[in-house]
């Protein structure tokens, strides 16, 4: 039994020092964004992996004036927030209607959603664009968040429609006996149900959202509408390459993202542990 526990140490030592230098080796490349972000243009090129000489911060204020940073964290911050209510309502209720009204049309439905997941974006950018430009949709942070409710609801009602499967029946034939109605139960019985599932997708979504640039640079060419990822990519120009001014946008564009991932953090673990016991 001493042998068997001192091998069973050994191993989770060893599975723990491995976990330990993939997270290191994860952190890296935010090692050398808030690095470089300090640093001036010659100290980026001759050491790029060295600690600065000098602690420049003016680059940060350089690029909060240059970018309009409270302007594009403020576009950011509608769409994300539009798309990802939109989506988690529209995405929740679809999964909720296609599990309890089984049917032909509804699964054939279900299963245009799982194959929209797995086209590619880059194949339908041309028609995107068309269909954007004919619905009045381009050039506006309206059309932005509808292209986003397209592109999102797929993958949401799949993940929604997993979690509805293992909420008990039983609780809703409850609810309607006692005179509740359809969309009483979804909204007062069903969808509080959801929780982990929707804290699940709004994160996802909105480390999507927040860090996309391809659909954002098709559908908004005027700079007053920019995100923080087209504002930042200001700073690529044809000949030249400001990469301590991008690299400062880059850690004032991840930083809100980060935060909330964090914070969304904890209520995921709590999520998952009521979910773990219910029904």
């Amino acid at each position: 039994m001493m042998g068997t526990a001192r091998s069973i140490s050994a191993r989770n030592l060893l599975f723990e020092l491995i976990a330990i230098l993939l997270a290191l080796l994860f952190l890296v490349p935010f090692y050398f964004v808030l690095v470089n972000s300090i640093k001036s243009f010659a100290d980026l090129l001759l050491n790029s992996a060295g600690l600065p000489k000098d602690i420049i911060w003016s680059n940060y204020s350089k690029v909060w004036d240059i970018i309009q940073y409270p302007k594009a964290f403020l576009n950011s911050l509608i769409v994300t927030v539009i798309s990802n209510l939109g989506i988690a309502v529209f995405s929740s209720m679809a999964a909720y209607r296609l599990v309890r009204r089984p049917s032909r049309f509804n699964q054939l439905v279900f299963s245009l959603f799982v194959a929209a997941m797995v086209i590619p974006f880059q194949s339908i950018m041309i028609p995107l664009v068309k269909v954007a430009n004919t619905a009045g949709l381009m050039n506006s942070l309206p059309g932005l968040i509808v292209c986003y409710f397209g592109f999102g609801i797929s993958l949401s009602t799949f993940l929604f429609h997993g979690f509805v499967k293992a909420i008990p029946l039983e609780i809703e034939e409850a609810a309607i006996v006692d005179g509740t109605t359809p969309y009483g139960v979804f909204w007062r019985i069903v969808f509080p149900l959801l929780k982990p599932m929707t804290v699940t997708v709004i994160l996802l979504n909105s480390l999507w959202i927040w860090n996309d640039f391809l659909l954002p640079s098709l559908v908004i060419p005027d700079a007053d509408l920019r995100t923080i990822p087209l504002a930042t990519s200001a700073f690529f120009a044809q000949y030249t390459k400001q990469w301590d001014l991008a690299l400062a946008g880059l850690v004032l564009g991840v930083t809100p993202i980060v935060i909330f991932f964090l914070a969304m953090q904890r209520h995921i673990i709590e999520g998952i542990t009521a979910g773990s016991v219910k029904g």
